[in-house]
């Protein structure tokens, strides 16, 4: 669940994210949330949730993740779940990116571009897409995070010209300026009222060391990625890549995995938190969104099979209520459920987001012995 945090962690306050809390704080905002499924899990065991009691009888095992990587980007969290540590910060662009650097990219590409500086997403096309449609220039721009972010208009710049351009600035960003991610972010409409389409794409770095999914692929395990996983990891550990473009499209072909043949590993992101409510400082649409899920869930559990596990988690936070449109630095909430599960386990707070890493080897018996993490694979089962 893109960006779900659970509060702050102890190092909040260097990232500048003192006092956030994704969920808590969508909670506060609204009143209360009404999340009945999440609440027979045991949503409200990790953290208190207005709205979502505490059920000493829960049927889920929880607890809650810190992140030990430096950053809070989508990429690091994504990472550290799957094992892998960043202990070098991706580097970020508060006041836009070097001139010289913008001036090989326009080179490269054969156009110059529209805006390099730190804006959102909705705020940015506001501002130049009237201009980027008169001219053809691509709008460059950046946040708070390590991205480089392209935006052009779906008529203006075709999706496959879009994608060749952002795969050149990837090529060229590495080393000093290798940001986590770029990424492709077409919009259509008219001026005044531009919207970003489910076209978006995102071109990361090739993790620089081992993952889960690598060891998994290595010992024949299947390992599938739906929606932006693929992007995330570069395609590395990835056999099957099943896109999706929304939290609906999403919790379909989680359905759809559930009840495949598969052997491993499946590993889905819900983007539209992150991405449609999180950024947007929106907490009614993220609400909808926790519901949207929390309706799902009944349908998820009772399709699973015996030996068949699902967690529930995040790769950072991204409050809504706060100032900042940018993710959160927070602990990220850990449900799991399945029939060999024990319902009510206090998985306590995990020291690293590895830890889920390392107790999927040990749960699919693969040879997690080079992972970092501690497993809580034998705190987890009945038998």
């Amino acid at each position: 669940m893109d960006s779900l945090g659970v509060g702050e962690l102890p190092d909040a306050a260097k990232y500048g994210d003192e006092g956030s809390n994704t969920l808590g704080s969508i909670a506060r905002a609204l009143g209360g949330l009404s999340l009945p499924n999440f609440e027979r899990l045991g949503l409200g065991n990790i953290i208190p949730v207005p709205g979502i009691p505490a059920v000493p009888e829960c049927q889920a095992a929880w607890g809650r993740m810190a992140e030990v990587s430096e950053g809070k980007d989508t990429t690091t969290g994504h990472w550290e779940l799957m094992g892998l540590i960043t202990r070098r910060p991706f580097p970020v662009y508060p006041q836009g990116f070097p001139t010289d650097l913008i001036a090989r990219y326009e080179q490269a590409i054969g156009r110059r571009v529209l805006g390099n500086k730190v804006a959102s997403g909705t705020e940015i096309i506001a501002e130049l897409g009237e201009e980027h449609v008169r001219t053809g220039y691509p709008i460059v721009y950046t946040s708070a995070d390590s991205v480089f972010q392209i935006a052009a208009h779906e008529e203006v710049i075709p999706l496959t010209e879009l994608y060749r351009i952002c795969q050149v600035a990837r090529d060229m960003l590495k080393g000093e300026h290798g940001v986590a991610r770029v990424i492709a972010r077409p919009f259509l409409g008219e001026t005044g009222s531009f919207v970003r389409t489910e076209n978006r794409h995102d071109y990361s770095l090739e993790p620089p060391g081992i993952t889960v999914l690598d060891v998994l692929v290595k010992h024949g395990y299947e390992t599938t990625g739906i929606g932006k996983i693929r992007d995330i990891f570069a395609g590395r550990g990835i056999i099957h890549h099943i896109p999706s473009r929304n939290n609906t499209e999403g919790i379909r072909k989680i359905i759809a995995a559930i009840d495949s043949d598969c052997r491993g590993l499946v590993l889905a992101n819900l983007v539209d938190f992150d991405m449609k409510y999180g950024h947007r400082n929106d907490p009614e649409g993220y609400g909808r969104a926790l519901e949207e899920v929390d309706r799902a869930i009944p349908e998820m559990t009772g399709r699973l099979r015996d030996s068949d596990i699902l967690i529930f988690t995040a790769d950072h936070g991204c409050d809504p209520t706060t100032p900042s449109t940018d993710h959160s630095r927070e602990y990220v909430p850990l449900l799991v459920i399945g029939k060999k599960v024990r319902a009510g386990a206090n998985l306590g707070v995990r020291a690293s987001f590895a830890d889920l890493g390392k107790s999927v080897t040990e749960l699919l018996g693969a040879p997690g012995d080079e992972l970092p993490g501690q497993s809580f694979a034998r705190e987890l089962m009945d038998r």
